[in-house]
Parts: structure tokens; C-alpha cells; sequence
């Protein structure tokens, strides 16, 4: 049986556990970031259609129902994790103090902070492995979600002028293939480790391959970045 069949129906047991609603409604927004919590965890491991609502309410401490109340449906709770987790990596992006440095310096950041996240948020990777198993419509449908990532696409564009302005970047590139780019060398390393483990004998997650991966993917991004030499040439040639 569902869980929206079991809610509808009132004959599971599990969903009458919990803090009553006189109790959770003392606190909502402490009731709804518990059930956000507690749904991360549970889709992250089991997806969309193993998790189940009654699992989740029991780790979040809460009764079943109130799940249905702040978020209409087990879609809508997924879409509101996604939501949620998006949330939490811009808003720690947006602390970066990238203006305030010189432009190749910045982008460094940026990359490492994308491979840092990655590794210390495992949750994010099988969260956005099912996004796209239901083809992003749970995204497509989220104005917040498309609206979250516009700021960081600003500020990518605003390094990428001043790395043309100061002869330390080329001109041309467009932001969103770039950070396209920056998110997926590190969550293809990180989405992959145990299989490419096991293919190259070699652990991948050792603090000495975490170190050597987190360089490489930096350097990577900036070779791609720096200026032909006759451009650098130019750009010299020209400050002098």
C-alpha cells in the first residue's frame, strides 16, 4: 500500500506516531527542517520511489501526516530536499570573498570549493543522480532552483571579465558552460570513485588522492583559461 493510500486511508499505524499537531505547530519551521533532514538522508539512500514517508517522519520525530501538510506529497517533499540542498551550496558559494581578489586566484577558489563540497556533502551526489532519473522535473518545476543559480553565473562572468581585462583569462567564455564545466569534473570523480577504484587498483578517496585530485582539477580549469601565448604576448606587450 502507498503511503499517500495509507495517509488517505488512516490505517497505518505509523503515521499517527509522533508529536501531535497542537505540539509541532508550536514550532513549525523547527517540524519542517526536521522532515527535510530527515528526507535527505532517506532519498539519498533509497531515491524517490524506495523512500518511504513513514521511515522519514519516524527519524524526523514527527507524525506521518505532518508531512503531507507542509508538503501536499512525496514528489513534493523531493522537490522541496532538492530546493533545500540546492539552497545550502549557493548560499555557501555566495560567502566566498572572490571580488576581492585577483581573478585566476578567485576561480581557484571556486573549483576547490566545488571539489570541497563534493566530498564533504555525499548526500548531494545520489540526490542529483535522481533529479535526473526522473528527468529534472522536479527542477523544471522549481522557480527556486532556477533562480538559486543565476547569481553564481553572475559572479563566474564578472571573474571572467576581469581575467580579460587583466590579460589573465581569454575572451569568450560563456559562464554556464564553465561552471557546467567546474561541477562536473569534480562529481564525475566523486559519483564514480568505486568503480574507477576497483579499474585502477588505486583508492581513490586516500587523503593523498584526494590532495593530488583537488590540484589537478584546479590546474585543469585554469590551462583552459589562460590566454594563447599570443595573446599573453600581446597583453604584455601592451601593459608595458
Amino acid at each position: 500500500m502507498s503511503d499517500e493510500t495509507d495517509l488517505a486511508n488512516g490505517t497505518t499505524e505509523s503515521w499517527k506516531t509522533g508529536p501531535d499537531s497542537a505540539s509541532v505547530g508550536r514550532n513549525p519551521e523547527q517540524t519542517r527542517r526536521s522532515i527535510l533532514n530527515a528526507a535527505t538522508t532517506e532519498f539519498a539512500a533509497r531515491g524517490l520511489e524506495g523512500g518511504r514517508t513513514d521511515r522519514i517522519a519516524a527519524n524526523a520525530g514527527v507524525a506521518k501526516r505532518m508531512i503531507f501538510h507542509y508538503f501536499g506529497s512525496k514528489e513534493g517533499l523531493f522537490q522541496a530536499v532538492l530546493e533545500t540542498n540546492y539552497a545550502r551550496i549557493r548560499s555557501a558559494e555566495a560567502k566566498l570573498e572572490l571580488s576581492s581578489q585577483v581573478p585566476m586566484k578567485a576561480m581557484a577558489e571556486l573549483i576547490e570549493f566545488s571539489f570541497d563540497w563534493f566530498l564533504s556533502h555525499p548526500e548531494f551526489i545520489p540526490l542529483l543522480n535522481e533529479g535526473n532519473l526522473h528527468e529534472g522535473r522536479h527542477v523544471r518545476n522549481s522557480s527556486e532552483v532556477r533562480s538559486l543559480n543565476m547569481p553564481l553565473v553572475e559572479r563566474i562572468n564578472d571573474i571572467l571579465k576581469s581575467g580579460v581585462e587583466t590579460g589573465e583569462m581569454r575572451p569568450g567564455v560563456d559562464p554556464i558552460e564553465l561552471y557546467i564545466s567546474i561541477a562536473a569534473i569534480s562529481y564525475f570523480y566523486f559519483s564514480n570513485r568505486h568503480t574507477l577504484s576497483g579499474i585502477f587498483d588505486r583508492d581513490l578517496m586516500s587523503d593523498d588522492a584526494l590532495a593530488n585530485r583537488r590540484r589537478h582539477v584546479v590546474e585543469l580549469v585554469l590551462g583552459y583559461l589562460r590566454p594563447p601565448m599570443d595573446e599573453c604576448s600581446k597583453a604584455t606587450t601592451n601593459a608595458g
